[in-house]
């Protein structure tokens, strides 16, 4: 997954896919692992030696995606102190070093390899070609997947250095603050860094949305505050003191932040605005130079299958279907009758009995709600998985700050090392986009047995090279949680709680219509208007939520459909298992099958279980 923040597709954080390193022999294991890391790690081969290198590569690239992991000690230690290289120059060098690190991996025999060690191989091999294609457009950076714009209300480091550092720089002793320091200072570069990138754009035509951009200055406005207000400046003030370091060390974050940060983040305003007054209001990628082409590029990225937009589009119309007319059947039973299933959810939606308070009160009771759900179904599990992580997870709410241009949810991996939990995040500006029947499945999708559950079995899977530990597709990692929602129902979840049934089924059909509306916005020319009425129409949205998701899609095309499509993978794997299988068939032993090589394309996966179908 190639994501900055967001919905878990590369457990180190986007930053580690940037820079270049050259190239040691030595194993990384041995090199700059902790102590839990070294122990898991899988056995020196020359293909794990030429993964170590390259994994090395990719840390240095991203020193916010060491830190992430915890890796950011021993030989890495001074990447602590820094952040990724966001010029021009940076990028450049980052699309060479790719390029040389696919001519690499393509080298290798693979007739030397083990069945194992192929798998590896070819997702390793895939993150280069995919980032090599993407690489070919010279514009964009990385939301939660390619990205045509380097600065919006999902991507940039404004919106992402300021939680980084809140919540993953940890301070212990002096060295630690005044690594913090150091980051104040290259957030400020990056700052301009990336302003200079939305320049060359501009120039070249690339301009995002009004709507977009009216969310990007509105949360760009809202971190603009005084140096005592500044959420970097207030969180290194608090981790200071508590650990006794002398009171200068706040003094000097907010010295920084009035003196570099502040006046570079006025500038990247400007520029914004000077966008803004030039910005149209069309939705959809076809407006760009290149973007008729970087649409399906971008959606290979995000989805890992060679299907057309034409094609994904027809898909979501069939799947929306077959949802819809099983929903419609549920509510029935449930003696909810008149009016399109999407209506019906709608005004469900709306009763109070379904909703938190929409304050700070609403807010805490949901989330403690939702972390109940997570720890009711982490009971169950047992009986359908061989294998749990044992990393500890929760629920919280995504910081106010950003709340206006973020996901509804997402989740954030734990630390390699199990220090920091796994985290779930919901977006509760309006408590009333979240009535307790789509807080549950959610829960689910983010947490276990959704992206937590298959994320932390990866990370403390011994088998797998570091690099692939830490790595993701969106189609994997999106389709699992997917059919994680649908496990939660087979499982009983749902048994004392009908309505809960309803809106996992109408999650089902907000994944199948975001191929629809994804594609209709990319490739069809859609208004965010229509799209915007589509999933109000045919879900029961409110207006608020369907918006935020639309300008998600806006930001991050193709990513949308791995979703579903993933899903269809994995059950269709399933029941050709069961259709052969019959008796035999364990499901168990299929979700190991499944998670056994962590993330992979959905090629790969399909090749997976055909061999675990054939061999079963």
């Amino acid at each position: 997954m190639l994501a900055n923040g967001g919905k878990i597709e590369s457990i180190a954080g986007m930053t580690t896919r940037r820079t270049f390193l050259a190239g040691s022999t030595a194993s990384l294991a041995a090199t700059t692992l902790p102590a839990l890391a070294t122990a898991q790690a899988p056995a020196t081969t020359p293909l794990n030696a030429l993964f170590d290198e390259l994994m090395q590569a990719q840390l240095r690239r991203g020193p916010e995606g060491a830190t992430n992991l915890g890796l950011d000690t021993g030989a890495n230690a001074d990447l602590r102190a820094k952040l990724s290289d966001q010029s021009l120059a940076g990028v450049a060098a980052n699309k060479a070093a790719v390029r040389a690190e696919l001519k690499r991996l393509e080298a290798v025999d693979r007739a030397a390899l083990t069945p194992a060690e192929r798998i590896d191989l070819d997702c390793v091999l895939y993150t280069r070609q995919s980032a090599v294609r993407i690489g070919q457009f010279d514009f964009g950076g990385q939301a939660y997947g390619p990205s045509p714009y380097v600065v919006s209300q999902q991507a940039g480091a404004y919106q992402s250095v300021p939680t980084f550092l809140d919540t993953r720089h940890t301070v212990a002793g002096a060295g630690d603050a005044d690594a913090y320091l150091q980051r104040m200072r290259a957030f400020a570069r990056q700052l301009d860094d990336q302003t200079g990138r939305m320049k060359r754009e501009a120039a070249a035509g690339v301009v995002p949305p009004d709507f977009i951009l009216d969310l990007t200055l509105a949360q760009m406005t809202a971190l603009r505050t005084p140096a005592a207000d500044a959420q970097v400046v207030r969180s290194f003030a608090k981790k200071v003191a508590d650990k006794g370091l002398p009171d200068p060390y706040a003094a000097q974050a907010g010295q920084l932040w009035t003196a570099e940060v502040l006046p570079a983040l006025d500038r990247q305003i400007a520029q914004a605005r000077a966008m803004r007054a030039v910005a149209t209001h069309d939705a959809g990628v076809w407006k760009l130079p290149q973007g008729a082409a970087f649409y399906p590029a971008a959606l290979q990225a995000t989805t890992t299958t060679s299907l057309s937009p034409e094609e994904v589009h027809r898909f979501g119309l069939d799947q929306a279907k077959a949802i819809g007319a099983r929903l419609d059947a549920e509510l029935r039973k449930l003696g909810y009758t008149k009016g399109t299933p999407g209506a019906r959810m709608a005004a469900l939606g709306r009763d109070p009995k379904y909703l938190f308070a929409n304050d700070d009160a609403g807010r805490a009771q949901a989330i403690a709600f939702c972390n109940d759900r997570l720890a009711a179904i982490r009971e169950k599990l047992p009986s359908v998985f061989e294998r749990l992580p044992t990393y500890a997870f929760e629920v919280r709410r995504v910081p106010p700050q950003t709340e206006a241009g973020s996901a509804a949810a997402y989740a954030q991996p734990p630390s390699l090392d199990g220090k920091r939990p796994g985290l779930i995040y919901f977006n509760l500006r309006d408590v009333n986009d979240w009535p307790r029947f789509a807080l549950v499945t959610t829960t689910y999708h983010e947490g276990l047995p959704g992206h937590q559950m298959e994320g932390g079995l990866a990370l403390s899977n011994t088998r797998l090279p570091l690099i692939r530990k830490t790595g993701g597709f969106s189609g994997y990692g999106e389709g699992w949680a997917l059919y994680a929602e649908q496990l939660a129902d087979e499982i009983g979840m749902y048994d004392d709680d009908p309505l809960g049934r309803c809106g996992y089924l109408v999650a089902q059909l907000f994944r199948a219509n975001r191929c629809v509306v994804d594609t209709g916005l990319h490739h069809y020319r859609w208004s965010r208007e229509k799209a915007v009425a589509y999933f109000v129409e045919q879900q029961g949205d409110t207006e608020g939520d369907a918006g935020r998701e639309i300008d998600r899609y806006c930001v991050n095309p193709g990513q949308a459909a791995s979703y579903k499509l993933g899903h269809s993978v994995f059950t269709d794997i399933r029941d050709r298992a069961r259709a052969k299988q019959g008796a035999r068939f364990d499901l168990k032993a299929y979700h190991s099958a499944m998670l056994a090589n962590g993330r992979v394309p959905l090629d790969v996966l399909r090749r997976i279980g055909d061999d675990w179908i054939a061999s079963a």
